[in-house]
């Protein structure tokens, strides 16, 4: 198990009963870094990668 997936795993139980659009996370990916830039990197990858996931699939 990694670190991460503890928070993954609080994220779930916490709010996994709710739907939420791409454009609220989109809006809270940018309010985290606004808060925490040095998290610029890795939240502009993972926004690609969840951008681009389904491509995956084409190939």
């Amino acid at each position: 198990m990694y670190f991460t997936d503890r928070g993954i795993e609080e994220l779930v139980e916490r709010r996994g009963d709710e739907q939420v659009s791409v454009e609220w996370l989109a809006e809270r990916l940018r309010d985290f870094v606004d808060l925490n830039p040095e998290f610029e990197t890795p939240v502009e990858r993972f926004a690609t990668w969840l951008a681009r996931l389904d491509d995956e699939d084409e190939d």
